[in-house]
């Protein structure tokens, strides 16, 4: 980017160094950093600019930077903000993308850094705050839409806000009541539920505060729904719902492109390609539902700034609606939903994709670069190696060759060795820390593997998976990509050339293609790389001094019995041991003769073809990102994926299939709900989301490929959540689960303390089951017996019309009355139990046929409805306790402590020894992050 310092803001010297969320907000033209303490809080009349740095590829950061305006902010604190956000971007080098965000129509990523919601507050900087804490509590009303993120807004406290399509929550001061729409989605219930969560802990702490749900559409004789109708003045039917300018779905169009010159746009004609991008200018890519701005890297500070004012104005001529996205992308720093518009654009390899010879994975490569040196050791401990999540050990490990159109078992003395040119199934059986038998079921994909064996292999394994009711974990692995839980099963794992199975013989008979399976009597060369026990692998290679390596050890076999073990300078001991090991695998009793690099003998040489010049050391180069979740849809065919920021393991929801993306890694997630007929399509996702990825993103065409079902996820899946197993418990749908999971205890106390209860009068219940039935029947449509009836008079109708107004009215205040009556008696009665359901059958429906997570305290119960990402938690832990004592393993263990944060309770001096950074860096990371590290220290 071409700009000068001088014209930079000096309030953005030295931001975007750490990971985690910088706000500031627009007060008198200048920007402002907000305290941490106030990062969420929204006023509508002012303006923000927000920062979000995470973790980008090759180990440098990504930056989103977004500019919000509320709803009464001024058009000066609007440029102010847009203009800022320009300069903001330029101080961090011209890296991140940029978003305008208007209030009511914030983005997905945006709110997905404020779980579970933002609630905008009245006033501003220029009229004045008013806290909602300082003022009389008042009944409100919200909405609240959204599967993945929650959009909360405020309606008029009237029966005409309701309808039956949307989910709302009425939070007055006493009691939180959740109303689900007859057509509401099961996922927006579930998503409401945490807003009620989040209202009850902000705007109630320390009060008693009851939640109810009540559906629409039964109205039973129990007090939470009368209740709730009573406040509305009664019930009545609601009405259909009208679509707000909140509300209006955006339509993609075929992209146009724009370029700027001399302040106008300029439409360019023809295919529009990455080649037509030149990096001295500014260009508009229109897409219908995004405007993206495109500057080239050496395009000019004041044009940028004036190519989101030439947007805008855009949106306006064309009379846009203000839900239309304005991003700002710069060259070089394109996300996938830019580049995925234009009909090629070649995706940059160098940083985006590795191969697991490559690297030690995205796990080990995430870990490295939270301070761990070259060989994974953190600095504050003395650990050898970083080990990423592997399988329990102890498990029944049985391996079958494709063999034509069946498989054929492996002997335990051959398991271990792959042959190149060949395909395996592998069935892993084990049993996981909650005694629950578990599967790994995967395919080996040789690269010299003909296609045949390639289907059967997968086809056998798909039966497989089928007959043990889908609980397997179902992997697809090729050659030269296997992952570290893989590669531990095998002690050691030997590839070797060629192939043994039918199929491989036939094929290469057909093509007169030379046969250089190995044999015991042949020359070959074999090369040891791998360090542990999730790397330990070693790999026939050409027999020529070209294949050596320093960073590595060798075994040449050049006779029936003559095997030489070449020692690069740079190699490990450990890779010595597993060489010698490889050795006695396949020559039983031979002699090894010891050569390190330099002292060759010309014996050796001879065996590989004559000395000759070869690579001083193997270059490594680890491509760290952070994961991605993603949801997709199918349209016309063509794979549409859109992703789901800062993701949580509440984002699992059982109604879903998703995509894991860890860029060493791929996983297609299944919930429990999903049709049967889009299981059995799992790789076929998973397949078309790779293809895409590879375009775009440079995403490894044979990454290893999983499927994974709800329930039995692996310990290398959870590992990028903060993984609860509780959570697995509830069954039933999103909502139930969520229900059961955030009210089940309270229920369950709720349920108790009314046993404990006097019994209700009899008469008070008669009196309201009465009300509530004549109530109903006022409101029902009349029987199919008045419809067989004669013909009515118009004096007979209007006679008709009088009655049943009549009888509505009398059933309304003969339930006002005795629902009056009850509150009345029952005000000093009541405990304070934080949960109530609308009525028995509900009850029973939600909470008597689930099974409830077992009873917790609150520190306990993380719940991700007051989980603000990013952010250390406040934390009550008063006393610190020494790391032997906190550990999950300890010999001298701490009592009284929540168990969940062992970590919180160290002191800042241990802390920083034990994990390497401060309490503040360590909370800023995602909670996957963080659940890892605490693994690795046995504080988990």
């Amino acid at each position: 980017m071409s700009s000068s310092t001088k014209n930079l803001d000096p309030a953005f010297q030295g931001v975007g160094q750490k990971i985690g969320l910088e706000i500031w907000r627009i007060e008198n033209f200048q920007p402002i950093p907000l305290p941490k303490s106030d990062h969420g809080k929204f006023h509508s009349g002012d303006s923000y600019i927000v920062l979000k740095t995470g973790y980008g590829k090759g180990g440098s950061y990504s930056h989103d930077i977004h500019f919000w305006i509320g709803k009464d902010s001024t058009q000066d604190e609007y440029g102010t903000a847009a203009i800022k956000s320009v300069e903001l971007d330029a101080s961090i080098g011209g890296r991140a993308i940029q978003h305008r965000e208007i209030q009511t129509h914030e983005s997905d990523k945006f709110l997905s850094y404020f779980k579970p919601c933002i609630i905008p507050l009245e006033g501003g900087f220029a009229s004045g705050f008013k806290k909602f804490e300082e003022e009389e509590f008042q009944d409100r009303l919200y909405v609240c839409r959204g599967k993945r993120v929650v959009r909360v807004k405020q309606v008029p406290f009237a029966r005409s806000s309701l309808n039956h399509d949307d989910v709302f929550i009425l939070d007055t001061e006493s009691k939180i009541y959740q109303f689900n729409g007859a057509n509401s989605n099961i996922q927006e219930r579930a998503k409401a539920l945490e807003v009620v969560q989040f209202l009850k802990d902000k705007y109630h702490e320390g009060k008693k505060c009851d939640v109810a749900i009540v559906d629409d559409g039964k109205l039973v004789a129990e007090s939470d729904s009368g209740e709730f109708w009573v406040l509305f003045g009664g019930f009545a039917p609601i009405g259909k719902k009208v679509i707000g300018d909140d509300e209006i779905s955006l339509n993609t169009t075929p992209p146009k492109l724009y370029s700027f010159e001399d302040g106008e746009l300029k439409l360019e004609e023809g295919l529009i390609c990455k080649e037509k991008l030149e990096n001295n200018k500014c260009y508009l890519l229109d897409c219908g539902a995004q405007l993206f701005i495109w500057a080239g890297k050496i395009s000019q500070l004041d044009e940028r700034k004036s190519a989101i004012k030439s947007a805008e104005e855009f949106l306006m001529k064309e009379n846009r609606p203000k839900a239309t996205q304005i991003i700002q992308v710069n060259q070089d720093h394109e996300p996938s939903s830019f580049k995925s518009k234009f009909e090629s654009w070649t995706a940059v390899t160098s940083a985006g994709a590795f191969s697991a010879e490559e690297g030690r994975g995205i796990v080990a490569a995430l870990l490295k670069q939270q301070g761990l040196n070259a060989k994974g050791a953190s600095k504050g401990l003395n650990a050898n190696e970083e080990i990423p999540p592997l399988l329990e050990g102890g498990g029944k490990l049985e391996v079958w060759r494709i063999n034509g159109s069946a498989k054929t078992v492996v002997s335990k003395e051959e398991i271990g060795k792959f042959y190149s040119g060949d395909c395996y199934i592998i069935l892993y059986t084990y049993h996981s820390n909650e005694k629950k038998e578990e599967y790994f079921l995967s395919c080996w994909i040789g690269k010299d593997s003909v296609q045949d064996d390639q289907i059967m292999a997968t086809r056998l394994a798909n039966t497989m998976w089928g007959s043990l009711k889908g609980r397997p974990v179902h992997g697809r692995i090729y050659q030269g990509n296997e992952p570290p839980q893989f590669i531990a099963l095998f002690q050691p794992m030997l590839i070797l050339k060629g192939g043994i199975s039918t199929g491989y013989k036939k094929f290469i008979s057909e093509k007169n293609i030379n046969d250089e399976t190995y044999t015991a009597d042949g020359i070959a060369l074999i090369q040891i790389s791998g360090t542990s026990i999730h790397n330990n692998k070693a790999v026939q290679v050409d027999p020529s001094a070209e294949s050596l390596c320093s960073s590595d050890c060798f075994l040449l076999q050049s006779g029936k019995n003559s095997v030489f073990l070449w020692q690069g300078n740079s190699s490990t001991f450990e890779q010595q041991q597993l060489a010698t090991k490889i050795s006695e695998n396949l020559k039983p009793g031979i002699n090894l003769k010891h050569i390190k690099e330099g002292t060759e003998s010309s014996s050796f040489w001879s065996g590989i073809g004559g000395k000759q010049i070869f690579s001083g050391k193997k270059i490594i180069q680890e491509s760290i990102r952070d994961p991605h979740l993603y949801f997709f849809s199918q349209n016309k065919g063509k794979l549409e994926v859109s992703e789901i920021h800062n993701f949580c393991q509440d984002d699992l929801l059982t109604e879903d299939i998703l995509i894991l993306d860890t860029n060493s890694e791929v996983f297609v997630w299944i919930g429990h709900s999903v049709d049967s007929k889009e299981k059995q399509k799992a790789f076929e996702f998973g397949q078309q989301y790779i293809e895409l990825a590879e375009s775009l993103e440079g995403l490894s065409k044979n990454v290893p490929l999983y499927k994974v079902t709800e329930g039995n996820e692996p310990c290398f899946f959870t590992t990028y959540f903060s993984w609860d197993h509780t959570k697995a418990m509830p069954q039933g749908n999103s909502f139930q689960k969520k229900f059961a999971l955030l009210f089940s205890s309270a229920l369950n106390l709720s349920e108790g303390s009314e046993k404990r209860k006097k019994p209700t009068n009899g008469a008070e219940a008669t009196q309201r089951a009465a009300a509530l039935a004549a109530l109903s029947s006022a409101f029902s449509p009349p029987s199919d017996s008045s419809k067989t009836s004669s013909p009515k008079t118009p004096k007979s109708q209007s006679s008709q019309s009088q009655s049943q107004s009549s009888q509505r009215s009398a059933a309304m205040a003969a339930l006002t009355s005795v629902l009056t009556g009850e509150g009345k008696s029952e005000t000093s009665s009541r405990g304070s139990s934080p949960v109530t359901t609308p009525n028995t059958s509900e009850k029973k429906e939600i909470g008597g046929s689930l099974n409830p997570s077992p009873k917790s305290d609150d520190k306990e119960r993380d719940s991700p409805a007051i989980e603000r990402n990013g952010e250390e938690p406040n934390g009550d832990e008063k006393s610190t306790f020494s790391y032997e004592q906190l550990k999950a393993k300890s010999s001298d263990p701490v009592s009284g402590i929540d168990l969940k944060r062992r970590e919180a309770y160290l002191s800042d001096t241990e802390f920083e020894t034990v994990f390497g950074m401060s309490k503040e860096k360590f909370y800023a990371q995602p909670n996957w992050k963080r659940e890892m590290q605490k693994k690795k220290v046995d504080l988990f």
